[in-house]
């Protein structure tokens, strides 16, 4: 697992949960989805893929978050998240992905560091710490399309003009270097947030993505204290270093805002 990481930025592993685990954590997510489309209605209607704080309060009653909480926290999930990062992962967000209403709108390249840092931080953000996404996609959908290797290297030519539309390109042009990974509901994708990569729109997606960083607060200032679970539910949860490792670091943290990356 770690060498596939290594090499390729990404890890795939097909049928990851089965239908008993699967189940639950697809109804709260659909609980926490139409709840936040009635509250974002236009934002929704006109330009969105993407929705987030999903371990929030403003959208769930406790015994859903809780139901979340307990399945990031769970040995089977985490076991892949540090046997990838490290014991010193942490937890940062949740984020909801789905199709724009819209259906003319384009997917688009990117590196998610791109929305908070100039072209010299991104590249040196290659070669700082980590930042992962770990998606669950919850119906059956056309995956994610990925760059392999940019995880640690920089663009070529043609995958910074086409990622920033410079020289008369657009950010939704295919990439000879891309590789699309279909997914299936249940699947799990963990891939580096500084990869080049695009969502693929269609099939009515619903991806619910976890995301981990290392124990810095540089990256932990992205997490909101709110979407963190108490003492109570804590205990409840079977590998809650994660969750423990935010709550220490935020307290080190200013400011709390997360980028809607898609």
């Amino acid at each position: 697992m770690i060498n596939s990481y290594t090499d390729n930025g990404y890890v795939y592993c097909r049928n990851f949960l089965n239908g008993n685990e699967f189940t639950p954590l697809r109804n709260v997510i659909e609980k926490f989805h139409q709840s936040w489309k009635q509250e974002n209605a236009e934002f929704y209607a006109t330009r969105a893929i993407n929705s987030a704080y999903l371990t929030g309060r403003k959208h769930l009653e406790e015994i859903d978050r809780t139901t979340l909480f307990q399945f990031i926290g769970s040995a089977k999930l985490m076991e892949i998240v540090t046997g990838i990062m490290g014991d010193g992962a942490s937890f940062m967000n949740t984020q909801l992905f789905f199709d724009p209403v819209n259906a003319t709108q384009k997917n688009y390249w990117h590196r998610d560091s791109q929305y908070d840092f100039s072209l010299a931080e991104q590249q040196q953000a290659l070669h700082g710490p980590n930042a992962m996404h770990f998606r669950i996609p919850l119906v059956d959908e056309p995956g994610l399309e990925l760059v392999p290797g940019t995880h640690k290297r920089w663009d070529s030519t043609e995958e910074l003009d086409v990622r920033l539309e410079r020289n008369g390109h657009r950010n939704h042009e295919p990439l000879a270097s891309g590789v699309t990974i279909p997914l299936n509901a249940g699947d799990l994708l963990a891939f580096s947030a500084n990869m080049i990569h695009r969502g693929i729109y269609g099939m009515g997606r619903l991806s619910l993505d976890i995301l981990f960083c290392d124990p810095v607060p540089e990256l932990l200032r992205y997490a909101d204290a709110s979407c963190l679970p108490d003492e109570k539910t804590l205990c409840t949860l079977e590998k809650p270093g994660a969750f423990l490792q935010a709550i220490e670091l935020k307290n080190g943290c200013r400011g709390s805002s997360t980028p809607q990356w898609g």
